[in-house]
């Protein structure tokens, strides 16, 4: 990890607030006052099916991608090995940091007593670690292949992992909750103890198996960056864009009919879909940027979009905090919560909290940014 203190060159200010605008959904999606009285759109779709939330994550990796494409060129000019050295210890730094998050704060309470959190009982797979490995796959394969033969071999990987759940899932209930192939190689690989429970079930929807379709998220940001790089911020490029997420938007839905869209299983589908949104929305943001040059709204998301995985970690690493911490009401975010937010109703309340705590975290990166500060990976 580097800390330094210029700002980044060669960078499209519509990149910074789509990153950022990711960044900033997130952290409301993840931090609300209560999770019972969440408005619809700020939830998960609770199997097949999409919500704006379902969007927020592949975005994120649409937005790797689209980073990547700045740096393939610098690792151009430079040695293979040191390509590689540096691809993999970002892989493993980054992995690493989602491990010792899911671990962190090593301690827990058990009757009033601090005990450690046996390691044997720590997710090992999760939102980081599938930034890191579909980062890490997908720069390789960019960098071996170049870039038109690494998106084809991602789209292979979409129809392989449709083929993978039909073939190696329960029979008759190969994309349900219990009988899906990326619950069962999970376990079978790493156990469940080592694994989400939010289902109520030991399944990661960030599992190793549905890692593979979403390396096409990243390198689908990729190729849009580099085209937009290529072809320069014109509306022709735009059009092409915007036809582009049009024509993908279309394909997603026709699969659906085949091969559900789900977030939870990153179904193929899925991937089609949030690549075809986000090639209409960051189309969307270099039109309004950089074609009518409408820019007085985005400083506040490009503060996201400039430190955004130190920023991301911060809003996790806080929030556990805030649920270690007791209070005599509970955890100290559930005091914060009921004495401030709750008048204001269940819903509002729980959605002026989350807005509240990614308005603590955009100030951290204000700060950062004031000085010029940029933590990099």
């Amino acid at each position: 990890m580097a800390i330094t203190t210029a700002a980044a060159t060669q960078r499209f200010t519509a990149l910074d607030v789509f990153r950022g605008m990711t960044v900033c959904f997130m952290i409301i999606v993840n931090t609300p006052g209560n999770g019972a009285t969440t408005f619809s759109p700020l939830l998960h779709a609770k199997w097949h099916g999409f919500t704006p939330t379902d969007l927020v994550f592949p975005s994120f990796l649409f937005a790797v991608g689209n980073a990547l494409s700045f740096v393939m060129q610098r690792y151009r000019t430079m040695a293979q090995g040191q390509v590689i050295s540096k691809i993999l210890k970002r892989v493993f730094i980054i992995f690493m940091l989602g491990y010792l998050m899911y671990w962190f704060p090593f301690v827990h309470y058990e009757q009033g007593q601090l005990v450690g959190n046996p390691i044997e009982n720590t997710r090992i797979f999760g939102v980081l670690q599938r930034i890191a490995l579909a980062f890490g796959i997908a720069a390789l394969l960019i960098y071996f292949l170049q870039w038109r033969r690494a998106l084809v071999v991602s789209i292979i990987g979409l129809f392989v992992y449709w083929a993978l759940l039909l073939i190696f899932g329960e029979p008759g209930a190969q994309l349900t909750l219990h009988g899906n192939a990326v619950l069962k190689l999970d376990n079978w690989l790493i156990g469940p103890s080592h694994l989400y429970m939010g289902e109520g079930v030991p399944f990661d929807p960030e599992g190793l198996l549905s890692t593979l379709p979403a390396i096409a998220n990243v390198t689908a940001g990729f190729a849009a960056g580099y085209f937009l790089q290529k072809q320069g911020k014109n509306f022709e490029a735009l059009a092409r864009l915007l036809l582009v997420g049009c024509v993908l938007l279309f394909i997603a839905y026709a699969w659906n009919l085949a091969f559900p869209i789900n977030k939870k299983l990153w179904t193929s589908s899925f991937v089609v879909l949030t690549v075809a949104i986000d090639c209409i929305l960051l189309g969307m943001l270099v039109y309004v940027i950089d074609l009518r040059h409408k820019t007085r709204w985005t400083y506040f998301f490009e503060v996201f979009g400039r430190n955004p995985l130190f920023i991301y970690l911060l809003s996790e690493v806080l929030a556990i905090l805030l649920y270690f911490f007791q209070s005599g009401e509970g955890s100290l975010y559930s005091a914060i919560y009921q004495k401030i937010f709750s008048p204001l109703g269940g819903y509002l309340g729980s959605l002026a909290f989350a807005l509240s705590f990614m308005l603590l975290c955009w100030f951290v990166g204000y700060l950062l940014d004031k000085r010029k500060i940029y933590i990099r990976v």
